[in-house]
């Protein structure tokens, strides 16, 4: 499988000395993926050789672990329609959400080299907008942003989880399963999650909070942070939250009509999902 690096070459020192990355390991184990999903039509894997790094950078070169990582999330994107199909950026609820700007990677990264993506938990409203709407629309944008941008299979991704303006109706519905499922999700999808800030929390979510941490992995739980201020140290953060970067109003601007430039990607990329056995 032809792969052509356009890295900066700290990034492939970096990947070498942290998730075993050579020349040689790249080359064996994209092969040996290559001929695994050939005989496994039924995972219907998109093949391009950037998004399959992201799992064989995520495992650290285990192949094996990789290979249980991709049928995981092509499993999810088939059992989860409600987050994977239908992501029509022009569909008037989809539409509604991305003007609010309940989600948005940032477009510089922080000082780990990590994509930053913020999650504003309580921008929508609960009476309108169901929360499977919420969580597809942060996908959508996660999953370009990770196209666009490979570093991220190496470096990974930070969430700043913008808690201002949750009510208990935001709350009500975070039920267990949807929260299992979110979960899941996050330790599932081919990015990494190198860290889970939650800030401006209010006490009543606590419940919540602790529902999740609940249904983590025991790696997972020690990259999460609860924080009543502002998350520091990093300037490129929105002027919401303290920094000097693009506010929430601008980040949600550029992010729909980036959205919406890529309809029929989005269209396109539905196809990939696991073919599920018949009941």
């Amino acid at each position: 499988m032809d792969y052509t690096c356009s890295l900066p070459s700290e990034s492939y020192i970096f990947a070498e000395a942290q998730l075993n990355e050579t020349q040689s390991t790249r080359e064996t184990s994209l092969g040996e993926l290559s001929t695994w999903i050939s005989e496994n039509p039924e995972l219907n894997v998109e093949r391009d050789a950037v998004h399959l790094l992201y799992f064989l950078r995520g495992a650290k070169f285990n192949v094996d672990k990789a290979k249980d990582k991709i049928k995981r999330y092509y499993r999810m994107r088939a059992e989860r329609s409600e987050w994977f199909t239908n992501r029509n950026p022009f569909h008037p609820e989809l539409d509604e959400l991305l003007k609010i700007g309940v989600c948005f990677p940032l477009r510089e990264r922080d000082e780990h080299n990590r994509l930053v993506v913020v999650i504003r938990t309580g921008a929508h409203n609960p009476r309108k907008h169901t929360q499977n709407n919420v969580f597809k629309v942060c996908k959508m944008l996660i999953d370009l942003a990770i196209r666009a941008d490979e570093s991220i299979s190496i470096f990974g991704v930070s969430a700043v989880l913008d808690m201002t303006g949750v009510t208990l109706g935001h709350a009500l519905q975070l039920k267990p399963t949807l929260i299992k499922r979110t979960v899941a999700c996050w330790e599932t999808y081919p990015c990494r999650a190198r860290r889970l800030e939650f800030v401006n929390a209010p006490a009543h979510v606590n419940v919540v909070l602790n529902i999740f941490r609940s249904f983590m992995s025991a790696k997972l739980k020690e990259r999460v942070f609860v924080t009543k201020g502002l998350p520091k140290n990093n300037e490129n953060l929105p002027a919401n939250l303290g920094g000097h970067g693009p506010s929430y109003q601008e980040l949600a601007v550029y992010w729909r009509k980036t959205a919406q430039e890529s309809a029929e990607w989005f269209a396109q990329n539905e196809q990939y999902k696991m073919t599920l056995a018949a009941p």
